[in-house]
């Protein structure tokens, strides 16, 4: 098979919340197979200029963009600056997203919003404010992170599983309504990976790295460069007739029940 069909030069991505973490992973990824990487958090500019050095010293064009994706006068305002500054947005990740663990019967009311907002909400504001461009050049790729809790519940985590079983739903509702103006809406479902967060809980011994370990059939951690070739794929010629799918990066964690734990 043609690499061209993963060539992306030229394309402009938007990475939200690629400062760090699996949302750089991805955006690397992108970068490296030849698009403009547009950088966004909501922390800081000097975080994302840092993050914009890491882009440029790894050989990527990047540019950095602070703004809240959950605030559409924020959001608005940043796509008309981008498109006019860098370029159309060929290709948008709907990474950025947070997690508060806390049972659900003691969560307060406010703080379960805030997660649907960020991690639900946040990726209806971009796209709707993205797709109009790409509708009217009938060509474009948005990718929404989702989660294996799109699928598994897990305690402690019921309004990040609430908003990522939704994001699933609604990836599936852009492709019934974006398809037939050549524009591809899939996702991205990430497991349990290596990353500077979940350090600490992936030594030997401890409680969460073994169950990890032991319920992965890969029986590792994942990498995050891992997921640059699900991102390129979804991003790239690739994949001009998938649509609506989820691609879960896992490890195979979800296509197995598990085994005791003393079972080779």
């Amino acid at each position: 098979m043609s690499q061209t069909l993963f060539d992306i030069t030229g394309k402009v991505a938007l990475v939200t919340g690629s400062t760090h973490g699996l949302g750089m992973s991805m955006a690397m990824g992108l970068g490296k197979a030849g698009a403009t990487i547009v950088v966004n958090g909501n922390s800081s500019q000097e975080k994302i200029d840092k993050a914009v050095e890491l882009y440029k010293a790894a050989g990527i064009n990047a540019v950095g963009y602070k703004f809240n994706v959950a605030d559409e006068a924020q959001v608005m305002e940043s796509i008309n600056k981008i498109e006019t500054e860098v370029g159309s947005i060929d290709i948008l990740v709907n990474n950025a997203g947070i997690i508060k663990r806390t049972p659900l019967a003691e969560m307060e009311v406010e703080d379960f919003k805030q997660v649907i907002d960020i991690d639900l909400v946040s990726p209806f504001i971009v796209s709707k404010h993205v797709i109009k461009g790409m509708m009217e050049r009938k060509a474009g790729k948005i990718i929404n992170i989702c989660s294996m809790m799109s699928e598994l519940g897990r305690n402690t985590v019921g309004a990040y599983a609430a908003a990522k079983g939704g994001l699933v739903m609604l990836t599936k509702n852009m492709a019934t309504e974006w398809a037939r103006f050549g524009v591809q809406v899939n996702g991205i479902g990430p497991g349990y990976f290596a990353t500077s967060q979940t350090a600490p809980i992936r030594v030997d011994g401890h409680p969460f790295n073994d169950f990890i370990v032991n319920r992965t059939p890969a029986k590792k951690w994942g990498d995050p460069n891992d997921l640059a070739g699900a991102a390129v794929f979804l991003s790239s010629k690739a994949s001009d007739f998938v649509n609506g799918h989820i691609l879960y990066v896992d490890g195979g964690i979800l296509a197995t029940i598990g085994k005791p734990s003393n079972e080779e």
